[in-house]
């Protein structure tokens, strides 16, 4: 599968969550929305004078976001995992702030040992924060699972022609 074909795969099936992508299929949609993104900011840099947050790269962003996750999500099938993978770095971070909120009501008697202890789970929760993209980067990279699995069929991009 190429750049063009899946670009148009990942953009027809833009809320679709559910089945399999083949790895060519997210990394191409993937280089695509990043080669866009690079070219907006440029236009953004160009137009407006600030090619980070520009209003054209925002746009974009916003247009592909919702694709770019199904693509992911449906990518993390492939391998056999659930879509819910995708999303670990989020999970991480959001335990990550609920039990800093938890840990700052804490005080009295046991403040001091709470507080230690506790700085030193953040700091353990904080370096699974830190390698859990490149866990997900990893997940995204592993080859597709032959045959059907529990999320569908094998994607026909990544059968391999006999011979």
């Amino acid at each position: 599968m190429g750049m063009m074909e899946a670009t148009r795969t990942c953009f027809r099936k833009f809320f679709t969550f559910s089945g399999r992508a083949s790895r060519s299929e997210y990394w191409y949609f993937f280089l695509f929305c990043f080669l866009v993104s690079i070219f907006t900011g440029v236009i953004d840099g160009v137009v407006f004078g600030n090619a980070s947050d520009g209003p054209v790269n925002g746009i974009f962003s916003l247009l592909t976001l919702i694709p770019l996750l199904s693509a992911g999500w449906r990518r993390m099938h492939d391998s056999g995992r659930s879509g819910l993978y995708l999303i670990y770095p989020l999970i991480a971070l959001l335990g990550i702030g609920t039990y800093a909120s938890l840990l700052n009501g804490v005080d009295g008697v046991f403040g001091d040992a709470a507080a230690q202890l506790g700085g030193i789970v953040l700091a353990i929760a904080m370096v699974i924060l830190v390698l859990s993209p490149l866990i997900v980067i990893w997940w995204l990279t592993r080859p597709t699972q032959t045959g059907p699995n529990a999320y569908g069929p094998q994607p026909a991009s990544t059968f391999t022609r006999p011979g």
